[in-house]
């Protein structure tokens, strides 16, 4: 990723492309809502529309078929097609008395199947000599039906003689009273005109409209039916056919037709079109709105950037100056607080830690030679330049990456960490002080290795109050660290728990790390030769173990359990010692001390 070498620069450009991506990204998000709620308001007002038109075919099929029903329970009828009785013009008067109620049915017939028997409304109606009524589409599939409602697809009604209607047939097979066989088939002619007065006048949008395809893929109704059998217009009947309910978009000749279909009970699909670019006619207008927030975005952006970024690098360049001065060596300085909140935190949070360092400095130069040898190599482990030009670069990072809450948890856990280290100069400490130690130590480290590590602290709350050497515990999670957990394959952690056994105190420092082999584990607390310390790797659980016995006696220390690639666990065994008697013990030794 490209860097500027200025973090002015970087600041400068990040707030930059921070303001645009979210300009653009806001007027993305904003036109496809805007689009999507567009379109979703006219599906749902199509969907409406056209469950509107199907309940309207519906209702007015289900009269239909209520008035086959008063036919075919009509006895006469029944007797005339078996053969029973002969026509004596009631049944013609009785079809002539329901038409009178209803004007869209164009006629109403009666066919036999044996003797070919016919009856209609019409007085003196003759059938076409040229067409076989049983070989009709709407008779043969009446009769497959068996008394159910079979309705056809508009056409010209070709059975009566000089009268040639646009109609829609909906015929019903006529069956015995004990239900055993088929006398005949009832035709009801609907007027085309019906059909055509329901759809026509339903309107979506300026080109939208609504046809009506029967389960066999034929056209029942379209607007524009002279085009489509003259196959200058096509539609995605295939597609229709497809979907029980439901909506999908179609693009057909550059154009993106939304297509909302409604499955009606008798096979019918009624199919609202609707055209795409209808439904956001202020596209080139919304485009335009979004072409200037980008443009007003860039200019406000760099502004901000520029003045923002100015006023942020100025006390990170002072603050980065005066830690590269630490990392010399120099401890003697003190950085001017910036009244930004985040930032003047870090800055008294940092000569806090710098003077804290100082007077630890100070401390360990005062302790007696024996013991400020031992206590030297342990602070090592703690104050070593490696861990705090790590610790410091860390927050350099956050800082410049405006991580700030994460810099003040960091540095802040570091000046704790370095003010339980001074302890006021006293060997010993709580162990409350030394868990709190541990605790900033590993919040810091934590922070540094992120998802490589983890830590668990259990100590029990009744031996807070008892004391101990201080930073015991810390080389011994510093070696779980870099020779257990750094060198496993995922994220390691470190469980830290504290009992009391007997009159004895047990803290356990265990780690799932890679472990150690068992010719390593056998040397590794063993007594050492060159003046009481042992140099080189593994100094500072070496050291804690002998700092623990000349302290506290030969009966404590350290034992060490572990097994490659299983973990180790480090117990660190001390007496039950409170604080009063603790001062009388440093008094002893410092009153020897004198008399050497």
């Amino acid at each position: 990723m490209f860097r500027f070498k200025s973090i002015q620069s970087n600041i400068a450009a990040a707030f930059v492309v921070l303001i645009l991506l979210t300009a653009v990204f806001m007027g993305v998000i904003s036109y496809q809502l805007s689009a999507v709620a567009v379109r979703d308001t006219a599906k749902d007002f199509t969907g409406e529309l056209v469950e509107q038109v199907n309940a309207n075919i519906q209702s007015y099929v289900t009269n239909m078929e209520n008035i086959s029903l008063l036919v075919l329970s009509h006895r006469p009828v029944r007797e005339y097609l078996s053969q029973d009785a002969e026509n004596d013009g009631s049944i013609s008067e009785f079809f002539r008395t329901i038409m009178i109620s209803r004007k869209d049915i164009a006629s109403i017939s009666a066919f036999g199947y044996e003797g070919q028997r016919f009856v209609s409304d019409r007085n003196g109606a003759r059938l076409n000599p040229n067409v076989n009524a049983a070989g009709q589409s709407w008779f043969r599939e009446a009769r497959a039906a068996e008394g159910r409602t079979v309705v056809s697809p508009p056409h010209v009604q070709p059975v009566f003689d000089d009268d040639y209607r646009w109609v829609v047939s909906l015929s019903r097979e006529i069956r015995s009273a004990d239900n055993t066989r088929g006398l005949g088939v009832l035709l009801v002619d609907l007027n085309f005109s019906v059909i055509n007065d329901i759809v026509s006048q339903i309107e979506l949008g300026k080109r939208g409209y609504v046809f009506i395809v029967n389960d066999e893929g034929k056209i029942v109704y379209h607007p524009q039916q002279q085009l489509i059998y003259s196959s200058l217009k096509t539609e995605a009947i295939d597609k229709v056919l497809s979907v029980r309910s439901g909506t999908f978009i179609s693009d057909e000749a550059g154009q993106r037709k939304m297509y909302t279909v409604q499955d009606s009970e008798f096979g019918w699909k009624i199919v609202g079109v609707s055209y795409a670019d209808e439904l956001i006619g202020n596209r080139r207008e919304m485009k335009l709105s979004f072409a200037a927030l980008c443009v007003f975005s860039l200019f406000a952006a760099i502004l901000l950037s520029v003045l923002l970024s100015r006023n942020l690098s100025k006390p990170i360049h002072q603050l980065q100056e005066h830690m590269k001065e630490v990392e010399k060596g120099n401890f003697n300085i003190q950085v001017p607080v910036d009244r930004t909140k985040e930032i003047g935190r870090l800055a008294r949070t940092f000569n806090l830690m710098v003077f804290q360092i100082r007077e630890l400095m100070g401390q360990v130069v005062k302790e007696q030679e024996f013991k400020r040898k031992s206590e030297l190599n342990a602070l090592q482990a703690q104050i070593n330049p490696h861990f705090l030009y790590n610790t410091l670069d860390s927050i350099i990072w956050m800082a410049e990456e405006k991580k700030s809450e994460e810099v003040v948890l960091m540095t802040s856990a570091l000046a704790r960490l370095f003010r339980a280290s001074l302890s006021k100069g006293k060997e010993l400490v709580s162990l409350r002080t030394e868990i709190e130690h541990i605790a900033n130590y590993l919040t810091i480290q934590k922070m540094r290795y992120r998802d490589k590590l983890d830590f668990q602290i259990e100590v029990d709350p009744a031996i807070l109050s008892y004391v101990t050497l201080k930073v015991t515990l810390q080389p011994l999670v510093e070696n779980a660290i870099y020779h257990g957990i750094k060198n496993k394959y995922g994220t390691g952690t470190i469980r830290i728990t504290g009992e009391r056994y007997g009159e004895k105190i047990l803290l356990h420092v265990a780690d799932n790390g890679v472990g150690i082999d068992a010719e390593t584990l056998e040397r590794l607390l063993a007594p050492v030769r060159s003046g009481g310390f042992r140099e080189g790797k593994g100094v500072g659980m070496t050291n804690v173990h002998e700092r623990l016995r000349l302290y506290f006696g030969h009966d404590y220390g350290l034992t060490v359990e572990s097994e490659p690639d299983a973990g180790t666990t480090v117990t660190v065994a001390i007496p039950l010692l409170l604080p009063e008697e603790a001062a009388r013990k440093e008094a002893a030794d410092v009153w020897q001390e004198g008399e050497r």
